[in-house]
């Protein structure tokens, strides 16, 4: 008796998490394009409209009630845009990202003025990937600033501020002097990413632009890293290295002595976005608008995507959609795309770095843009729905 009370107990408890846990799952707010569809996931007994349409209500505010048995438990806020119109690019850009504050990627032991090694954040709250944004009350914004005021404390002890997964915390910290007038806390740091990719579309009416796909992650600690500001530059392709099984490939390409275009506003998990304001450097010809494909549109088959391979010319290339994922709004692999063009192939050997936001287009519509490559098979790979992009611009 007493194991069957356990298992009913167990059996209850796991319903419940899942009611809960997925209602937590429905987003409280939604953009959507005009014309589109949502889906929510339902449980028995949460009672709400299974799909969301915006077909009648372009540029309005609508909030839809999640209910369970009868109680409402969430409001869900849904915004809908009017369907936008884009400029695919696919042309070679670089990029050039400052940190919020000064990003930490590595510690290591100080030897001090008495030839002693010493690590100053063996015992602090600090870790890789963490970003120093106040160092007491002094805001920091460079690796310059940073070391100023290290140097003006004079070995005592400093407060540093973190932000470390989007959370504000705090850590002690005493730098050790290294030689007269010269202090340091032990950690690796820097201020600045810089490096090149495709930049996939530019909206003409509001100026702004997407590129990559995908955020631009430290190479250090593997995060996303918390912008400040940054700026796109025109890029020379330096070198391209063909893909190999488990080999992947890349373009290089300089951003020295190149001419600023633009400026990034956001590094986020579906792509960098800013505004755009040298169109001639691109060479854009902004009457190449097409309209944004909602997912339903978009088909299993044949499509193209632009790309640069000399740095100046983007130029379709054949791909085949193999699979469709309608319902991802989570990462960039919306598609499961396969490169069928043997001129691309023969060129980079399919998806290499740096054709990561080359604009994919079907039946005359702008569909996504790829993000990953399949280290196995670099033939293969991922790309991200075009409408997560747009809304991704619009948050």
């Amino acid at each position: 008796m007493k194991n069957l009370k356990i298992t009913i107990t167990l059996f209850i408890l796991i319903i419940l998490y899942s009611y809960v846990a997925n209602i937590t799952l429905i987003p409280q707010h939604i953009i959507l394009l005009q014309n589109e569809t949502y889906t929510i996931k339902k449980l028995l007994g949460v009672d709400t409209i299974e799909t969301i349409s915006t077909a009648n209500n372009s540029g309005n505010t609508t909030n839809v009630e999640v209910t369970l048995f009868g109680a409402k438990v969430k409001d869900v806020t849904v915004d809908t845009i009017e369907n936008v119109e884009v400029v695919p690019i696919g042309k070679i850009i670089g990029m050039k990202l400052y940190t919020n504050g000064v990003l930490i990627v590595g510690m290591s032991e100080v030897e001090n003025i008495e030839n002693q090694l010493i690590n100053p954040a063996k015992a602090c709250d600090i870790q890789e990937g963490d970003t120093i944004v106040k160092v007491n009350d002094t805001e920091i914004d460079d690796i310059e600033s940073l070391k100023n005021v290290v140097n003006q404390s004079h070995g005592e002890n400093v407060l540093l501020t973190l932000v470390r997964d989007g959370a504000v915390l705090t850590s002690n910290i005493t730098p050790v002097q290294t030689e007269a007038e010269e202090y340091k806390l032990g950690l690796w740091v820097k201020d600045a990413a810089t490096g090149v990719g495709t930049m996939t579309y530019y909206e003409k009416n509001t100026g702004n632009f997407a590129a990559l796909g995908h955020g631009i992650v430290d190479s250090d600690t593997d995060k996303l890293i918390d912008i400040d500001s940054g700026e796109i530059v025109t890029s020379e392709i330096i070198s391209i290295t063909k893909a190999e099984v488990n080999n992947p490939g890349e373009i290089r390409g300089t951003i020295i002595n190149q001419k600023t275009i633009g400026q990034v506003e956001k590094n986020t998990q579906f792509g960098i976005y800013g505004r755009l304001d040298n169109l001639t450097s691109l060479n854009i010809d902004t009457s190449e608008a097409l309209p944004v494909a909602l997912r339903d549109e978009i088909k299993v088959g044949e499509a193209t995507v632009l790309c640069s391979l000399d740095g100046k010319n983007s130029k379709p290339y054949n791909i085949k959609i193999e699979k469709i994922n309608t319902s991802n709004n989570y990462d960039n692999k919306s598609m499961l795309i396969r490169v069928t063009d043997d001129e691309l192939i023969q060129h980079t050997g399919g998806i290499i770095r740096g054709l990561s936001g080359s604009p994919i287009l079907q039946n005359g519509k702008f569909v996504g843009a790829v993000t990953n490559v399949l280290v196995s098979n670099p033939e293969v790979g991922y790309a991200i729905f075009g409408d997560m992009m747009i809304k991704e611009m619009r948050k």
